[in-house]
């Protein structure tokens, strides 16, 4: 197992800490009234949380990838609603402006983001293009001024209440995409209603149109055409955080799990002592801890900068369907229990389907990683 050094366990500690006091006796009702969670958004922010990806010289902490990932488990074994929100404001909704970004925007945008003042979201599926992206039909025609954007982008994290967006579109006579930022307020944008999910509902998700939406020139984030690169470059990052998200969903499921097999008592004792019970539970953290010594593993290999291609998918796909099985076996142990609102097995049973899609599919996941594989 990796082991860390003193810096990342005061990391997990601050998180851990934080999630016990503040995350966990709001998370069933961030679910149930499916709310934004502002207040505790703010409080993640206000932990640095949002920049520990960044260098100290653009307003972060320049924390390690095992740093990151540690805070990701803990945010979503509160919360996977509030864990969503947060890891795209630090990864996918800020990447690229850092990255690219001029002064101005780095000092209206960024660095605001970065404090939790505004919010961020990053704009790729779209109807008719999911795992497919070279298939989005968003364009953006290049003007005197800048640019005009026209097409639609749903299943956008944070829509509803983002202040700006990093927008994939295409170029005429281009074969890559592009990227851009756009303001929630630019004229021609316009965010659909909220989408109505089975999980994860404290995140609010919608659609975003597009109808001749103009930006200036300097809202090109990198070449033209060359977001398919880019986006790649941090395709690791994003696999090794939605393996986090869910090891800390796993962790919280496998918790209630234990938690109510020593509690509930069946024919004079607790059901933790029948055979039956304790070969779920083993099974469950054997999955648990596999998963998260991979996900850690592979956080290292980021560190190190070492190859983790192929790698990264893999603990992206175990670690998910890893979590979906543990919190299935919650839900199973707690039998009538696991089916009511009154316990957290529910929402866990159906927040956890989120890492599923997340970072690929374990369908598109294996096909790659099956491509990967060399004598």
């Amino acid at each position: 197992m990796q082991e860390l050094n003193e810096t990342q366990r005061a990391v997990q500690r601050s998180f851990r800490d934080f999630v016990d006091q503040r995350v966990l006796p709001q998370a069933r009702n961030i679910d149930r009234e499916q709310r934004f969670p502002m207040d505790l958004f703010r409080e993640v922010a206000a932990l640095g949380f949002f920049g520990m990806r960044y260098p100290e010289d653009a307003g972060g902490s320049g924390m390690d990838n095992i740093s990151y990932a540690l805070a990701v488990m803990e945010l979503a074994r509160g919360s996977l609603s509030l864990a969503a929100t947060c890891t795209m404001q630090s990864l996918m909704g800020t990447h690229f402006l850092h990255r690219y970004g001029d002064d101005e925007m780095v000092e209206r945008f960024f660095r605001p983001a970065l404090r939790g003042e505004k919010i961020c979201a990053i704009c790729m599926t779209e109807p008719n293009a999911g795992s497919d992206l070279m298939a989005i039909t968003t364009h953006a025609r290049k003007t005197e001024q800048g640019f005009v954007l026209n097409g639609q982008k749903t299943w956008v994290t944070s829509a509803p209440v983002a202040d700006f967006f990093t927008v994939l579109a295409k170029n005429e006579g281009l074969d890559g995409l592009s990227i851009f930022l756009v303001p929630a307020d630019t004229p021609g944008l316009q965010v659909g209603k909220p989408i109505e999910k089975m999980g994860v509902r404290g995140s609010p998700t919608s659609e975003l149109s597009f109808a001749d939406v103009h930006i200036p020139l300097n809202h090109l984030l990198g070449p033209l055409g060359g977001g398919t690169t880019s986006l790649r470059e941090i395709l690791v990052e994003i696999r090794i955080m939605t393996a986090a998200l869910a090891v800390g969903i796993a962790q919280a499921a496998r918790d209630e799990a234990v938690k109510y097999s020593a509690e509930r008592m069946q024919f004079g004792k607790p059901i933790a002592a029948f055979q039956a019970i304790q070969l779920k539970l083993a099974e469950m953290e054997m999955q648990l801890e596999t998963a998260r010594t991979y996900t850690l593993h592979v956080a290292a290999l980021a560190d190190r900068q070492e190859p983790r291609h192929k790698e990264a998918m893999i603990a992206k796909l175990y670690a998910s369907e890893a979590a979906c099985e543990i919190c299935d076996q919650t839900a199973r142990i707690m039998a009538s229990y696991g089916y009511s609102t009154d316990f957290c097995a529910e929402r866990l049973l159906r927040d956890v389907r989120f890492t599923l899609i997340g970072g690929g599919t374990s369908e598109i996941l294996k096909i790659n990683i099956a491509k990967e594989m060399k004598e």
